[in-house]
């Protein structure tokens, strides 16, 4: 480019003129040329000939996005290629398809005669394609399963469900394409407007699809009443009465414990049946390792009110005394 302006900078004024005459006389011959070469007949060209699929839209739905354009190769007059070229006022090619649930795809040769004469005066060659593709399913209605997505820290810390979770409506009906509605699997997980849930619950939550099937499906109900009542564990110890069994009298334990505790968590409504049951620790030499001489305790009596039980100390090593 500098060169460029240098060369025009240190030419005289006539020379410069002249290349102008001579840049013009080149344009007005590449247009008389060009414009001359459009008037001929008998261009073959290959385009992208716009397309639309008809359907009824109330029974049916396309659930990918549908083909607006097919490759054709068509001969004629270079102004008409042009046009078909640039789709300079072009409107689509009109595919009615009656049933289009029945497959998802159609030959061109079904089009072909009716194509040619929609885009007279040019001629019809060649379809490019041979199938167009297309994803259309019938629209219905069906019933869907409403759950609560519980995987989250939707209770408190030793808190528990004390019966099931209650929906109204249970099901819902959801209409839309029945490949979007297959995705469902016969279900529809709802997160709960809260968690770490301490006290019984009683409201009416939104009902809200999936991201990637919003488009497609429609809810005839738009939110459902949950209930459900919680329970707390209580955390909890005692003190345990040891009781050794069956031992010879010359063995004991390496270590005497002072005591044994036994931890636990417990229903808060079954803590007054709790008070009228004594726990022991029982040791019983029967029941002990002979590998490595050690004894584990067993709580009795055994209780199912209880969870997450444990004794600490719960193993003793056992000394042996010479007789």
């Amino acid at each position: 480019m500098t060169k460029l302006k240098k060369f025009f900078s240190t030419s005289n004024p006539r020379k410069v003129a002249n290349m102008k005459v001579v840049a013009l006389c080149f344009l007005a011959a590449a247009t008389f040329w060009f414009l001359n070469a459009l008037n001929k007949d008998n261009y073959n060209t290959v385009v992208d000939y716009p397309i639309e699929i008809i359907y009824d839209k109330e029974e049916f739905m396309a659930v990918q996005e549908l083909p607006e354009k097919i490759k054709i190769e068509i001969n004629g007059n270079g102004w008409d290629l042009l046009r078909k070229y640039f789709n300079f006022n072009d409107s689509p090619f009109l595919i009615e398809i009656n049933n289009p649930a029945t497959k998802n795809y159609i030959l061109t040769s079904e089009i072909r005669r009716s194509l040619a004469e929609n885009i007279s005066p040019t001629a019809l060659i060649s379809m490019v394609s041979d199938t167009i593709h297309f994803r259309i399913d019938k629209v219905v209605t069906r019933k869907i399963k409403v759950e609560i997505d519980t995987t989250s820290n939707t209770l408190a810390n030793n808190f528990r469900l004390a019966d099931k979770i209650t929906i109204d409506p249970s099901t819902i009906s959801v209409k839309g394409p029945t490949s979007a509605l297959e995705k469902l699997d016969g279900k529809i997980r709802i997160p709960l407007s809260e968690d770490k849930i301490k006290s019984n619950y009683n409201k009416i939550i939104p009902i809200s699809l999936p991201s990637h099937l919003a488009e497609f499906l429609t809810l005839e109900e738009e939110s459902v009443l949950v209930k459900f009542d919680v329970v707390q564990f209580l955390e909890g110890n005692k003190r345990l009465k040891i009781n050794k069994t069956n031992f010879p009298e010359n063995v004991t334990l390496l270590q005497e414990p002072n005591n044994i505790m036994m931890y636990y968590l417990i229903d808060e409504r079954k803590v007054e049946e709790l008070k009228a049951i004594e726990f022991e620790a029982v040791l019983n030499y029967a029941n002990r390792n002979k590998q490595d001489s050690t004894i584990e305790a067993v709580i009795r009596p055994r209780n199912s009110i209880l969870e997450n039980v444990r004794i600490e100390p719960s193993i003793f090593r056992l000394k042996y005394e010479e007789k």
